[in-house]
């Protein structure tokens, strides 16, 4: 027999103030009855990955965090600087929900026959408002996970391997054939490596320490470049020739790697040309920025030629743009490969209260390889 929720549960909110400070509660709030359509999923698991961070934290100073309050009564309230409140103000005065994706089991189901379907089991979802208790969503948007699949295996099973695959998805639509990602030894890096190297596909990961280029060997990686490395131009412009990769994926945003990208790219393609052209080579070279590991203004010094681009790449749009049917597949691939290509690892499990502590707020805050959290919120009782 199945649990039957309660009626009211926690949920994490954020809330920017005119005043210039951000403040991050939890919030008891009541629990729908579904429609007939509609779930009631009791969350077990949700990630804090790096889009979630710019929901939660906006712009604030995490250094500035104070904690008043204990328990679910806990309130954390940090700065914002003056110049960074303009791009806070269209969420001036609003508690927002957090949480793109997350997994549980469905405790209470509406009357239709998708909806009563999965009471009892555990599924994945992405929908927002993941940091809670329990969360009602639509029966059509749950994912039904593997039998013997834990709520903690399947809690990432969306935003990162769906990032992955459409990274290489992209890659085949937009004519290339091999492609660069940065910050590669992440979580979502990882999983790109396994695709890659199960679909015979050349992948260029750069990374930011040595120990995260160690990493990426130990998997396989064959071409690792490391940023801080004083060689680091020279093994880039390599690994670009030896792939012929035109195409890459930069989680870091701000500063100079995306143009120094672009240029050994050019540099690569120009160990073969025949002649001479004051425009660069026809080849056109892409880079996608998805991530703002790196918060400062993107700088591009252009001695590529003229057949560049820098642009945004989202999940969402880009899910949306290949249609319903493409992206089912995407899902049934996660699905069957949750325990190997896209299995998720996680520097420790914390309840939706522990997510309000200063020194918590500093570890997630930090968008470290290696930092990432898992929320369990029945930890809260």
């Amino acid at each position: 027999m199945t649990q039957t929720p309660a009626r009211t549960g926690l949920q994490l909110r954020t809330l920017v103030k005119p005043s210039g400070q951000l403040e991050m509660s939890l919030a008891s709030v009541a629990v729908p009855s579904p429609a007939a359509d509609e779930v009631v999923i009791r969350i077990e698991a949700t990630p804090i990955n790096p889009s979630d961070i710019g929901l939660l934290l906006g712009a604030a100073d995490i250094a500035s965090a104070k904690l008043s309050g204990s328990a679910a009564s806990s309130v954390v309230t940090m700065s914002i600087a003056e110049r960074s409140m303009k791009a806070m103000a269209s969420r001036l005065g609003q508690s927002l929900p957090a949480g793109n994706e997350g997994a549980g089991v469905v405790v209470e189901a509406g009357a239709s026959a998708a909806a009563q379907a999965l009471l009892g089991k555990t599924v994945a979802v992405i929908g927002g408002a993941m940091y809670a208790q329990y969360r009602s969503i639509q029966a059509d948007q749950c994912l039904l996970l593997p039998a013997g699949t834990t709520a903690a295996e399947g809690a990432s099973c969306f935003v990162n391997p769906l990032t992955a695959l459409g990274m290489v998805e992209t890659m085949k639509r937009e004519g290339h054939s091999a492609l660069v990602h940065t910050a590669a030894a992440s979580n979502l890096g990882q999983m790109l490596h396994k695709i890659c190297q199960a679909d015979g596909v050349a992948l260029v990961n750069i990374v930011r320490k040595p120990e995260q280029a160690a990493l990426l060997r130990a998997l396989g990686a064959q071409h690792v470049c490391d940023a801080s490395s004083a060689s680091f131009m020279e093994d880039l412009t390599e690994a670009l020739a030896a792939t012929g990769a035109t195409i890459a994926f930069d989680a870091t945003g701000g500063g100079k790697l995306a143009g120094q990208i672009l240029i050994g790219m050019e540099a690569a393609i120009n160990r073969n040309a025949k002649e001479f052209s004051r425009y660069g080579s026809a080849v056109h070279k892409q880079v996608y920025l998805y991530g703002n590991l790196d918060l400062s203004p993107t700088e591009i010094s252009r001695s590529f030629g003229m057949a560049w681009g820098v642009g945004g790449w989202l999940l969402f749009p880009f899910l949306n743009k290949i249609g319903a049917a493409a992206t089912q597949a995407l899902k049934q691939r996660v699905a069957a490969e949750l325990k190997t290509t896209f299995a998720s690892h996680y520097a420790r499990e914390i309840s939706l209260t522990q997510a309000l502590q200063p020194e918590v707020i500093a570890v997630y805050g930090q968008r470290a390889t290696g930092t990432k959290l898992l929320i369990n919120p029945r930890l809260d009782g």
